[in-house]
């Protein structure tokens, strides 16, 4: 992962205009003219913070991610002391994400989609958060007394994916409750 840059407002200011147009549009179909004339900046602007669109992308996805994962690991400590309860927060902050008026399905999953090369930068980064959420899935899992903790996070990290996938195409929340429940049972079984 990269470091992120020193922060400045014009930096942000275009980052928060490129964030706003991929997220709703998707990355391949919003091209630089468009977020320069979106954020009212200069093309000088854009390539003295960044070296290409790609370098750009990856600096979001960088950025959402440890947005993300700071979210959910709130979510997690909120949840209280129980171990099952703090991993079935997990899917408590799903159902939140889902019903908020910005969700437009998963950043990660369409830049995977868009970029399917794996050793492309943009595919490697959106692959390296799922791989991140899985390792604190892993770790909820191990500390909940999973008797296969590697095995039981990634099957959530399938639930929860799917789970976003249905919540995008339904635009319900009813997904991450029926994730929660899905965890819940599998949970039991293994620690039982």
């Amino acid at each position: 992962m990269l470091e992120p840059e020193v922060s400045s407002p014009k930096r942000e200011h275009l980052m928060a205009t490129a964030w706003r147009l991929f997220y709703r549009d998707g990355f391949r179909s919003v091209g630089i003219d468009t977020i320069l004339a979106e954020a009212g900046v200069a093309k000088m602007t854009l390539y003295h913070h960044f070296a290409s669109k790609e370098e750009l992308i990856v600096a979001l996805l960088e950025k959402r991610d440890r947005e993300l994962r700071a979210s959910i690991v709130a979510t997690v400590e909120a949840a209280g002391k129980s171990p099952a309860k703090r991993l079935l927060a997990v899917f408590d902050w799903l159902e939140s994400w889902f019903g908020s008026a910005d969700f437009n399905g998963c950043i990660f999953i369409r830049a995977l989609s868009e970029y399917p090369e794996a050793t492309h930068a943009i595919h490697r980064t959106a692959w390296n958060h799922k791989e991140a959420v899985k390792q604190m899935l892993a770790q909820l899992c191990e500390a909940a007394g999973a008797k296969n903790p590697v095995a039981l996070a990634e099957t959530l990290s399938l639930l929860i994916d799917g789970a976003i996938v249905a919540a995008h195409g339904t635009r319900e929340t009813g997904s991450a409750r029926s994730a929660r429940a899905t965890a819940a049972t599998l949970l039991k079984l293994a620690t039982g």
